[in-house]
């Protein structure tokens, strides 16, 4: 039943994104490419915040050349930004612990440790 919940909301999103489009007249030459864009998205939570107290400041180049500009502020965000690891993994160990009468109790411990 989930499966095909995410079937229905993955081809309404599909629609959805069917009838976004960009404007001919907003692409103009020497807008905002690749480059870019990847600078906007590693600058996006600075930015974001600036845009709340100053109208002039926005978190997104209009007009920019398309899905190029759209792909470099994705890597900026994801990549190198927001969304980049912060040098933490998980680590996973098996202590074996004594119980007060004598059995013994199984448990895993979990922490994150910095690189």
């Amino acid at each position: 039943m989930t499966r095909l919940r995410s079937l229905y909301a993955l081809a309404a999103l599909l629609a959805l994104s069917a009838c976004a489009r960009q404007m001919t007249g907003a692409v103009v030459a020497g807008s905002p490419g690749i480059l870019r864009g990847m600078w906007d998205g590693v600058i996006f939570p600075f930015a974001w915040l600036v845009s709340l107290f100053v109208p002039e400041v926005a978190v997104y180049a209009v007009p920019n050349n398309g899905g190029w500009y759209d792909f470099g502020y994705f890597l900026g965000i994801v990549v190198f930004g927001v969304g980049a690891r912060g040098g933490t993994r998980v680590v996973y160990r098996t202590r074996t612990v004594r119980a007060p009468r004598g059995g013994v109790v199984e448990g895993r411990i979990i922490r994150e440790e910095e690189e």
